[in-house]
């Protein structure tokens, strides 16, 4: 299956393991963080901005000494991707991933200390309460869940969004906690009592949501903007980042800015206060899927499709170093200028084209035309998707994305997604004709 870069795309890796990189050294120019063995889907730094913990797709977390620039310790729990962490105010770290669960870990242990269960879809984004006593958790099942930190018991079930819930945040008073869906919805619930949720419709999928300290909600959206609303919902403005999807926001601990992180590879530094577009970060054009701002206001860490934490003076817009633009070749150099060609640009980090290349996130592209869905040796495919009667086709693929997975692909991982231009469509499956052909 493929994707594309006008859509909020999760991508799941199957790695197994990961290859920890050797330190970069200890000298403060050197701000990029190596270990992964995949994207970087989720960042969390501490109040001291000593320790960062940060989630990737090849199924680890990994723990960050920020004064050295160096792995402390890599987490290793989860079945697949690892979409979202926290880190509590007593050092412990949440991870929850696209296996469902959440793991507590204590500093120091191998294994996680408890283990949650209860979602049936994969966990999008986690946020801890104010006092600590609760964690929250957004999943693909349209639920959201609050765990109990203490006291043990069975966690709250929200219920009643349409689609995907991809973020979730307390407000600073913790008496209210908002979601944001691919429903195009934001929903404030009351937490004391048993008064249904505010819902404020919304003019676009949302994949994030972040709360300020004054309680001002910022989301972003599947078509490129930044949508700010009041604590009691009422709207309150909206900024233009991108043309690519927002896909992670983070608000700086002074509130003075908004970093929105794009599928297409950029991350907009929003002025909060003016509602302007202040400066634009550009790094290697891969998809950005996590950003957090140090205690300071000013640097920001951004993790990316091609593995590496980077480190950004927010205020002047340049990275901390002066290495951080060096890439490889570009995969998809060969097809500039060809439009499904940047139609499948943010795909690259799940999907290969060649048949001399490995699976990704998802099966490898090569040979696709022809193929029956869920036979391709050596990727493990749900069940779900064996039993389905689907030969890839043009007709096929494009069908696809015309109607989104869930209905085409009852079963699949992908979230819902659909591109609605049949322009868009034909583009790319021309170039999957042209890139995929043995």
């Amino acid at each position: 299956m493929v994707c594309t870069h006008r859509i909020f795309r999760f991508a799941w890796l199957i790695w197994a393991a990961l290859l920890l990189l050797p330190a970069l050294g200890t000298r403060a120019a050197v701000a990029q963080l190596r270990g992964h063995g995949g994207p970087v889907r989720a960042l969390a730094i501490s109040p001291d901005g000593v320790t960062a913990i940060s989630g990737s797709f090849d199924s680890t977390a990994i723990r960050w000494s920020l004064t050295r620039n160096a792995a402390v310790q890599v987490l290793r729990f989860h079945a697949d991707a690892v979409n979202a962490v926290v880190l509590f105010n007593d050092g412990r770290v949440a991870t929850a991933g696209a296996d469902g669960r959440i793991a507590i870990w204590t500093p120091g242990n191998t294994q996680p200390d408890a283990v949650m269960e209860g979602h049936t879809a994969p966990i999008a984004a986690l946020a801890v309460s104010p006092d600590g006593a609760t964690l929250a958790s957004a999943s693909w099942d349209q639920t959201v869940r609050l765990w109990p930190l203490t006291g043990g018991g069975a966690p709250r079930v929200l219920e009643g969004h349409a689609q995907n819930v991809n973020g979730v945040a307390f407000a600073p008073d913790g008496r209210t906690l908002v979601s944001a869906s691919y429903d195009q919805s934001v929903r404030i619930w009351p937490l004391a009592g048993s008064s249904p949720p505010d819902v404020i419709a919304m003019p676009s999928p949302l994949n994030t949501v972040a709360i300020g300290h004054d309680g001002e909600i910022a989301t972003g959206g599947a078509d490129g903007r930044l949508y700010f609303l009041n604590s009691d919902g009422t709207r309150a403005g909206e900024v233009a980042a991108g043309p690519r999807p927002v896909i992670s926001i983070a608000i700086s601990p002074d509130g003075a800015l908004v970093a929105a992180a794009s599928i297409g590879g950029a991350v907009a530094v929003i002025d909060r206060k003016t509602r302007n577009l202040a400066r634009t970060l550009v790094g290697p054009g891969l998809p950005v899927w996590s950003v957090a701002f140090l205690p300071d206001s000013r640097t920001l860490l951004t993790g990316g499709a091609d593995n590496i934490i980077r480190r950004w003076d927010a205020v002047t817009g340049e990275p901390v170093d002066p290495l951080l633009l060096e890439t490889a070749g570009d995969p998809l150099a060969a097809y500039a200028g060809d439009h499904g060609a940047n139609i499948f640009r943010a795909c690259v980090a799940c999907h290969t084209l060649g048949a001399d290349q490995a699976n990704r996130a998802g099966p490898t592209l090569a040979g696709l035309f022809g193929r029956r869905i869920a036979t391709l040796p050596g990727y493990d495919f749900s069940e779900a998707l064996k039993r389905l009667d689907i030969v890839w086709t043009p007709e096929t693929v494009s069908r696809l994305f015309e109607i989104g997975p869930s209905a085409y692909t009852p079963g699949t991982k992908m979230p819902e997604q659909r591109i609605g231009s049949e322009q868009d469509r034909a583009a790319l499956v021309q170039f999957l004709e042209r890139a995929t052909r043995p």
